[in-house]
C-alpha cells in the first residue's frame, strides 16, 4: 500500500512559521501618477501608498513607534489600558497592534468619524468613547486628557499629538524609505497636517540628507471642513511635536477640491484613496504648476474603502 503523505504543519515546516503582523508595517510602495499632472511633464508626481500598511494607513507607523517606546520605558504594561484620542486611523492602528500584543485600549473618537472606522475599532475589541462632532479631534483630545487626569494609574495615555515617538517613527522609517525609493532625487515633500508626525519626522530625515528638499505642509482652508484627519492649525489645538517654522511651504486645500481629486485618482489612475490623499494631491498639483520641474513625493495616508459612504461619491 502506498504510504500516505500529509502536508507539513506550520510547526514542522520552517517555511510555514508565518510572520508577525507588526513586521508588515512600513516598506509601502511609491506609485507614480501617469495621467494626472501630465500637463506638467517636468514634475514627477509620486504617491507614498500608505494604505498598504496592515492597519490600512500611515498611522500604523506612529502607533507602533509609540507602543514600542512605551514598552521600552516600562510605562505600558498589561495591567494598564492604552488611552488616546484620534480622528480615526491612529485609533485603528492602536486597536490592531494592541489586539496583537494583548493590551486593552480605550479610544476617544469624534462621533462623526466614518462608521466603518468605529466598527473596525469595536471589531478589534477596543472600547470606544464618542465625542462631540462639533469639536472634531480637539474634543477627543480634551476627553482623553480628562480621563487620564482622573485615573492616571489606570491608563497609559499615549498622547500622539505630543509624543516624540510619533515623529521619530517616521524619521526612522518613512523618510529612509522615500530616500531609497527615489534614489535621493526627491526635491519636494508634501504631507498633510494632523498630528504632524509624518511631516516632521519624514521631513527632518529628508532635509538632513538633502537640505535643498522643500517640505510643504497641507491643511484645510477653513475650520469647518470635511478633510478627516487634517487640522487647520490657526483654529485647532496645535500638537506639541509641531514646529511651525519647519515647513518651507504652507498649502491650503478646499474640501471640495480634495473630493474632486479622490474621484480623479480612482477614475484616472485606478487608485481608490482616502480624502486626505485627495487633499495632498490637490496641494501637490498647485505646487507642481509653480515649480515646473522636480521630483515630488506626496503622502497618501489611507485608502478609500472606509469613505465610500461619503456623500460626494453620490454627486
Amino acid at each position: 500500500m502506498k504510504e500516505l503523505s500529509f502536508p507539513r504543519t506550520r510547526e514542522s515546516d520552517p517555511r510555514m512559521r508565518g510572520d508577525d503582523i507588526l513586521n508588515r508595517i512600513g516598506n509601502t510602495p511609491l506609485l507614480r501618477l501617469h495621467r494626472i499632472g501630465k500637463e506638467i511633464p517636468g514634475v514627477t508626481l509620486l504617491a507614498k501608498a500608505e494604505w498598504f500598511n496592515p492597519g490600512g494607513s500611515v498611522k500604523d507607523r506612529a502607533a507602533a513607534g509609540i507602543i514600542a517606546a512605551a514598552e521600552k520605558a516600562g510605562v505600558l504594561t498589561k495591567e494598564k489600558i492604552l488611552l488616546d484620542a484620534s480622528s480615526g486611523n491612529t485609533a485603528i492602528a492602536y486597536a490592531m497592534i494592541a489586539a496583537a500584543k494583548g493590551y486593552k485600549t480605550k479610544l476617544c473618537v469624534p462621533s462623526n468619524a466614518s462608521p466603518s472606522v468605529i466598527r473596525s475599532l469595536k471589531s478589534y475589541g477596543a472600547e470606544v468613547v464618542l465625542t462631540s462632532p462639533l469639536e472634531s479631534s480637539d474634543g477627543a483630545i480634551r476627553e482623553a486628557r480628562r480621563l487620564a487626569a482622573e485615573e492616571p494609574g489606570r491608563y497609559f495615555y499615549a498622547d500622539q499629538y505630543n509624543n516624540p515617538a510619533n515623529w521619530q517613527a517616521h524619521y526612522s522609517s518613512t523618510g529612509p524609505e522615500i530616500w531609497e525609493q527615489t534614489g535621493g532625487e526627491i526635491t519636494h515633500f508634501v504631507a498633510g497636517l494632523g498630528t504632524t508626525g509624518t511631516l516632521m519626522g519624514t521631513g527632518r530625515f529628508l532635509k538632513e540628507r538633502k537640505p535643498s528638499v522643500q517640505v510643504a505642509a497641507v491643511q484645510p482652508d477653513s475650520p469647518l471642513h470635511g478633510l478627516e484627519g487634517l487640522k487647520q492649525m490657526a483654529t485647532s489645538i496645535v500638537p506639541g511635536i509641531y514646529d511651525e517654522q519647519f515647513p518651507n511651504l504652507q498649502l491650503e486645500v478646499k474640501t471640495e477640491d480634495a473630493y474632486t481629486m479622490v474621484k480623479r485618482l480612482a477614475r484616472e489612475e485606478g487608485l481608490l484613496t482616502g480624502i486626505s490623499s485627495g487633499a495632498a494631491l490637490s496641494a501637490g498639483l498647485k505646487l507642481a504648476a509653480l515649480i515646473k520641474n522636480g521630483v515630488m513625493v506626496m503622502i497618501f495616508p489611507d485608502g478609500g474603502a472606509r469613505y465610500l459612504d461619503e456623500e460626494f461619491w453620490k454627486r
